[in-house]
C-alpha cells in the first residue's frame, strides 16, 4: 500500500471516528466514508461500546420547519455555510466543525441540543437536493430554514413571531412548577379556630 493511499485511509478512519463520537448513525458513515460496512460496525462498537442502532433515517423536511427545530437548524446551517464560504472548509470538515460549534453554543446557553448529528446531516442533504432553502426574515434579516420555493417576500421567522405555545415544553413546565412555592394545605376542620 502506498503512503498516499495509507494517508487517505487514515483520513477516512478519522472521519468515521469523529462522526461516531458525535452520534452518527451507520447510514451516515456508509455514505460519507469509503470504509466497508464491517469495518464501520467494528469501529462503532469499539467507540460506543454497542452495536449501531437500526432503523430508518429521518426523511421529512417538515421537522426542520417547526418552531424550535427551525431555530436550531438555522443556527447550525448558517454556521456550516460560513465555515465553507469564509473559512474555505471542505464539506465534511465544515459539517463536523459546525456541529461541534452548534453543540458548544447550546451548552453555553444551558439549552437542550434539539438537532442531533443525523438530523444535521439530513438537513445538509435536503439543501443539496434543493428541498430546503434559507429565507430572510423581513423583521430581523436573519436567515432561516424554509421549504424550497416557498414565497419569501413577507417571511417572518419563529423568533420574531413565535407560535402561541412556544417554549411551553413539558420539561420547561415542570421546571416552572418546581420553582413555585407549594400552597399551604388547609387545616382539618377540628383544628380551625372558631
Amino acid at each position: 500500500m502506498s503512503s498516499k493511499s495509507l494517508l487517505a485511509e487514515m483520513r477516512q478512519v478519522q472521519l468515521a471516528i469523529d462522526l461516531i463520537e458525535l452520534g452518527a448513525r451507520l447510514q451516515v458513515l456508509e455514505t460519507e466514508t469509503d470504509l466497508s460496512r464491517a469495518r464501520l460496525i467494528r469501529l462503532f462498537k469499539e467507540i460506543r461500546g454497542m452495536s449501531p442502532p437500526k432503523g430508518m433515517l429521518p426523511f421529512s423536511t417538515d421537522w426542520f420547519i417547526t418552531w424550535m427545530p427551525n431555530i436550531h437548524s438555522s443556527l447550525f446551517y448558517n454556521t456550516f455555510l460560513r465555515l465553507q464560504k469564509d473559512q474555505g472548509c471542505e464539506r465534511m470538515e465544515a459539517f463536523i466543525s459546525a456541529y461541534r460549534l452548534y453543540a458548544e453554543q447550546v451548552e453555553i446557553d444551558g439549552a437542550e441540543t434539539v438537532l442531533g448529528l443525523t438530523r444535521a446531516w439530513t438537513l445538509i442533504r435536503f439543501f443539496e437536493s434543493d428541498l430546503l432553502q434559507l429565507s430572510a426574515c423581513t423583521r430581523c434579516a436573519g436567515h432561516f430554514v424554509a421549504h424550497a420555493h416557498s414565497p419569501t417576500h413577507d417571511y417572518v421567522c419563529g423568533i420574531c413571531q413565535p407560535p402561541s405555545r412556544a417554549g411551553k415544553t413539558r420539561k420547561r413546565q415542570q421546571s416552572v412548577a418546581d420553582r413555585k412555592p407549594a400552597k399551604a394545605s388547609p387545616l382539618p376542620l377540628d383544628h380551625r379556630m372558631a
